[in-house]
Parts: structure tokens; C-alpha cells; sequence
């Protein structure tokens, strides 16, 4: 997949591709209905994606809490994984923001990347101040030759699959549940970091990785996998403060099972699968090696459980 992050003086063979259009946090199902939409509309034109990076909440309030489910590069390896040929990264920022509904729509997508055609979930809005919306698109493309599919969201028995139920299920401590909507594990992706080492003092030692940007989910311990190299390995992993030893930054620390390779400085993407309980402090050190050796237990027995296989929904 190729990736450009400006729309100006793009080489022929990044032009003229059917278009996916929206800022794909999480590159959930209902996502992934709208790239079908796309390719179906012109099956034989590039695939492609158009998104904005930084997020533009991140951009206009920078003071929230972290919100994001995927940072751009596990966004770019989910929508490879999608068929995805081109990705459009553009950079927002104060002039991209500033940028009429009508010049985002004749500047960026006709003239720049010379999309053939364009797909986007209904609610799809653009321009300075969200100016722009479904039937403003609608009404101008048709004039600039480019085909338009409006996609309507995706639903299950609990309503349409978004992004901001996704990070109300990882919240409240349903991975299972946001898997489903996901098509996927929810993962977590980060530089492995050096932390305090203590968990070698109980004979668990792990790999800490700060949560930086990424969603905060629900505080406490979660069987995980990871991939390292071509092997999938199983593990149990805590995210939060780590009140027995003070902590003060949340962050992920998870430890493989069979595994005691060095893995500080690598870039590692750690899914989280079951959650098992909440954090919680312990005064006793006994006490806390005993429950982290039982929640490695518990971690095992439902990784090592046969489960159906969850299909990664493609184009």
C-alpha cells in the first residue's frame, strides 16, 4: 500500500483511484462496508483511502483525554490487511482546516487526487467548520464527473457499529464485544520501554508500553497475544497506574508466556482478548505474586479454549 500525505503533485499512478472517504479510527466493519462500496462501484480502479492525521478532534481540542483505537500506522496496516492500495494521510492542520467545504471537494479530491469516485458513511462532513455534508457532496461531484455511493451505517441487534461504541465497550471492559464490531482482536501498539523491572521480582517479567495516544480502556488485567516476528505468542497483561508500586502514568504491561527474549525498543502490538478483573492495589507482596499467578492461570485457560474463528471482513 502507498502512502501520501499531501494532495498536491501526486504521480499519475496515485490518481484516478475509487475513493473511501472518513477519519477510519478503528477500522471497524461499518468501515469496512464502505470500502466494499467503493470497490464495487469501480472494481477495476485503485482502491483507495482518504483520511486526516492528526485526527481533527485531536487537533481542534488537544486538552481531551485520549480517544484514539488505532494511531496511523495500526490504521495503515488495518486497511492494507482491508485491500486497500492507496492511502490518502493527508496532514490536518490550521490550513487544511480552514478549507471551504467547496475547495475541499474541487481542490483536494477532483483536481488533487482525481478520484473517479467517492464513497462515504451518510454522516460524512468536511470542510471549514463541518461545513460540508452528504447532499453538498452529492450535488458537486455530479458536476466534476466523479460517482458518489453513501453507504448507511452498519447495524446489529444493538444498533449501528461505530467508532465511539467501540471505545464505550474497551471502557466499560467488553473486549469480546468490541472484537466482534472490529473484525478483529482490539490491539494496542507501542515502543516496548524500559519500566522498573519489578515485575522480575515476582518471576513475571514484562513489556511496558505507555498507552501515549491511544484509549484508555478499562483499568486492570486482560489475556493477550502478540506478534513477535512469525509466532504468535499468549500472555497476560495489565493496563492502569499500577497502584501496589505508586504508578502515576497508565500504561500496558504484559508478560508472554514461554518467552524471555529482550524485546526493549521494539515496536510491538499487543491484543487484548479477555478481561479478568479490575486493577486494585495490594499491601502484601505475597499477596500480589499469588494473584498474578492466578490470573496467569486464567489468562491460559482462555487462550488455550478452542474458539470459533472470527473472520476478518475483506472488500
Amino acid at each position: 500500500m502507498k502512502i501520501f500525505h499531501d494532495w498536491r503533485g501526486l504521480p499519475v499512478d496515485a490518481r484516478g483511484a475509487s475513493v473511501a472517504l472518513g477519519n477510519f479510527d478503528g477500522v471497524h466493519l461499518g468501515h469496512a462496508a464502505v470500502l466494499r462500496a467503493a470497490h464495487a462501484a469501480r472494481p477495476h480502479a485503485p482502491r483507495a483511502v482518504l483520511t486526516f492525521e492528526p485526527h481533527p478532534r485531536e487537533f481542534f481540542r488537544p486538552q481531551d483525554p485520549p480517544f484514539r483505537l488505532t494511531l496511523a500506522a495500526e490504521r495503515a496496516a488495518a486497511l492494507a490487511a482491508l485491500g486497500v492500495d492507496i492511502l490518502y494521510e493527508l496532514r490536518f492542520d490550521a490550513a487544511l482546516s480552514y478549507l471551504s467545504a467547496e475547495a475541499f471537494i474541487a481542490e483536494v479530491l477532483h483536481e488533487g487526487i482525481g478520484a473517479v469516485h467517492l464513497a462515504s458513511g451518510a454522516d460524512f462532513a468536511f470542510g471549514h467548520r463541518r461545513g460540508g455534508d452528504v447532499p453538498l457532496l452529492a450535488a458537486r461531484v455530479e458536476a466534476l464527473g466523479m460517482g458518489l455511493s453513501i453507504v448507511p451505517a452498519l447495524t446489529d441487534a444493538q444498533g449501528p457499529i461505530s467508532s465511539s461504541r467501540i471505545r464505550r465497550l474497551l471502557q466499560d471492559g467488553y473486549p469480546e464485544r468490541a472484537a466482534a464490531l472490529l473484525g478483529r482482536p482490539y490491539s494496542i501498539r507501542g515502543e516496548v520501554m524500559h519500566g522498573d523491572a519489578r515485575g522480575r521480582t515476582v518471576g513475571f517479567p514484562t513489556a511496558n508500553i505507555p498507552l501515549g495516544r491511544h484509549l484508555e480502556p478499562a483499568r486492570g488485567v486482560y489475556a493477550v497475544t502478540a506478534r513477535l516476528g512469525v509466532a504468535e505468542v499468549k500472555g497476560v497483561a495489565n493496563i492502569g497506574l499500577r497502584p501496589s508500586f505508586g504508578g502515576t502514568e497508565t500504561r500496558l504491561e504484559a508478560h508472554f508466556f514461554d518467552f524471555s527474549a529482550d524485546l526493549y525498543g521494539q515496536e510491538l502490538t499487543v491484543a487484548l482478548h479477555h478481561f479478568l478483573r479490575e486493577e486494585r492495589k495490594f499491601e502484601r507482596f505475597d499477596a500480589l505474586k499469588e494473584q498474578i499467578t492466578a490470573d496467569a492461570a486464567a489468562a491460559r485457560a482462555l487462550l488455550d479454549a478452542p474458539s470459533p474463528a472470527r473472520p476478518y471482513s475483506t472488500p
